[in-house]
Parts: C-alpha cells; sequence; structure tokens
C-alpha cells in the first residue's frame, strides 16, 4: 500500500516544488540584479533551467499516470522515465554552465552586496529546501532525479550564505567561485550515477533490486515444473516491473492437476510484486522453438 500511496503523490510533489522553483527563480533575478551579484543571477539562469524541467516532469508524470489503451498497451508509465531522463541532460548541461560562470569569476573577479547575498541565501536555503524535502520522499526515478536538482540549489544556496558571512570578515573573491565548482562536481559525480540508472531501465536491463536467476530457481522448486526457460524482467518506469517466462511441466494427467500448478506458480510470484506477468505453460508432449 505504500508503494500505491508514494506513486499517487509523485504528481503533488512535483506540482509543488515546480511553483515554489519557479516563484524563486523570479525572485533571484531581480535580487540578483539589485546585489550586484553573479552567483545569484547564474543561480537563477540554472534555476530557471530546473523550472523548466519541473514543469515538464510534472506534465509526463500526469501522463504516466493514465490507463493502457490501444496505442499504449503497457500505460504510459514510461514517460516518467522520459522526465527522468530529460532532467539528467538538463541538470547536467546547467551544471556545465555554472563551471564556466565560475572560471569566468575567477579570472575576472567582482565584489557583491554581502548583506544582500546573506539574505537571499537565507531564503534560498529555506526555498529550495522545503522543495528538497518534499521531493526526498518519492520513489520514482523522476523523483530521484528531480530532488537532486532541488538539493544542488540548497548546496548552491548554502555555499552563497556562508561565502557572504565570509565577505563580511574578509574579502576574497575568490572564494565564490572556488566553492561553486567543488559543490557542482558533487552533484555531477551523483547526476551521472542516476543518469546511468536511468539509461539502464530505459533500454530494459533487468532491473536492480531482482535477479532473475533466482526467480528461475523459486519456480522450479513449484511441484510438476520440470523447467524454466525464455525468462525476461524489464521496468517499465524503475518502479513496476514485467516478467514473462515459459514453464515446462511434467507428469500432468489432468486439469485440475494443471490448475493446481498454475496456482502454485502465481503464488511462488506474488512476492516480486510484478506490475504485469506473463507465463506460458509448456506440457510434457510440447516442443518450444524457443528453448
Amino acid at each position: 500500500m505504500a508503494h500505491d500511496h508514494s506513486h499517487h503523490h509523485s504528481g503533488k510533489n512535483i506540482k509543488t516544488a515546480f511553483f515554489l522553483n519557479l516563484g524563486f527563480t523570479i525572485f533571484e533575478f531581480i535580487g540578483g540584479f539589485y546585489v550586484n551579484s553573479i552567483a545569484i543571477v547564474s543561480d537563477a539562469v540554472h534555476d530557471l533551467g530546473d523550472s523548466l524541467s519541473l514543469g515538464l516532469s510534472w506534465y509526463l508524470d500526469k501522463k504516466s499516470k493514465q490507463g493502457a489503451n490501444a496505442q499504449f498497451s503497457f500505460g504510459y508509465s514510461r514517460f516518467s522515465l522520459l522526465g527522468a531522463l530529460i532532467n539528467s541532460i538538463v541538470l547536467i548541461a546547467g551544471s556545465v554552465y555554472v563551471v564556466s560562470e565560475a572560471v569566468q569569476r575567477i579570472i575576472h573577479p567582482e565584489p557583491s552586496d554581502a548583506d544582500g547575498m546573506i539574505v537571499f541565501g537565507i531564503l534560498g536555503v529555506a526555498v529550495n529546501g522545503y522543495a528538497a524535502y518534499k521531493m526526498s520522499h518519492g520513489r520514482t526515478l523522476n523523483e530521484k532525479v528531480l530532488s537532486w536538482h532541488l538539493i544542488e540549489d540548497v548546496l548552491g544556496w548554502a555555499a552563497i550564505l556562508i561565502v557572504a558571512i565570509v565577505l563580511k570578515f574578509y574579502q576574497n573573491q575568490y572564494l565564490d567561485p572556488t566553492l561553486s565548482l567543488l559543490i557542482t562536481a558533487f552533484i555531477l559525480w551523483n547526476v551521472i550515477k542516476r543518469l546511468k540508472e536511468t539509461l539502464h531501465v530505459f533500454l530494459q536491463g533487468v532491473p536492480m533490486d531482482v535477479k532473475l536467476e533466482d526467480i528461475e530457481e523459486k519456480l522450479l522448486t513449484v511441484s510438476h515444473v520440470d523447467s524454466v526457460h525464455h525468462s525476461h524482467i524489464w521496468s517499465l518506469d524503475g518502479e513496476h516491473h514485467v516478467f514473462t517466462t515459459h514453464v515446462k511441466l511434467k507428469s500432468i494427467n489432468d486439469l485440475h492437476t494443471l490448475l493446481l500448478v498454475k496456482k502454485e506458480i502465481k503464488v511462488a510470484l506474488d512476492p516480486c510484486h510484478f506490475g504485469h506477468c506473463t507465463i506460458e505453460v509448456e506440457l510434457d508432449g510440447e516442443t518450444c522453438r524457443l528453448e
């Protein structure tokens, strides 16, 4: 039940994060120019990209909850996965932009209003921290990738706040861009890991939390099961998995025994919580060309 509850609230979490991020992005642009902080303006540009990603993800998340139809027989779950893939790419592109801006700040340093940066830093940590908290409970890959968008923003604003406080007592215009580079490197490392996981699911690899061999071994313990072959597992969205297999039976003499075996197979697969499950049952005299 917790699994379905999390999926049900994913759209609400993304919607909340989207409006928080968009509103604060507009506020950042105005404030960044007002306090003459290129770091805040750069973060505003980056947050604008995040807002576009969040809006797209909100749409794709709503789309992913539509039921199956003639065009998409498995439903629209993979639209959520598409959102995760696009967001990973946007976040990597945004990080490259931040690195470029940080390097420019090192080459051509400029003074900023430390008092104004402190005020914006506190607001930035509070707003983005709340959005990240809302998204941190998500289970889908889309929400996990989005959470890194928001964590990046929290860390970025924490860096601005720390630098602003230091600048109040010690003028060092290289501290801000240096810290920005370190934070961006940390975020890139985590996003690339998420992107690798997303691509694995997108290319229909076996989900990380499932072992195909273990499932086949479990099926072989069912009475009258002689062998298992042509088994496949893939994931629709990183959360809901699909399983198909061929089961060769032995010593089946009547329909009642066959029905009992089919029931045992279903019971054996119940703990796996597959979103879709297709079992092809073959009797002694049958020959499977896929075996």
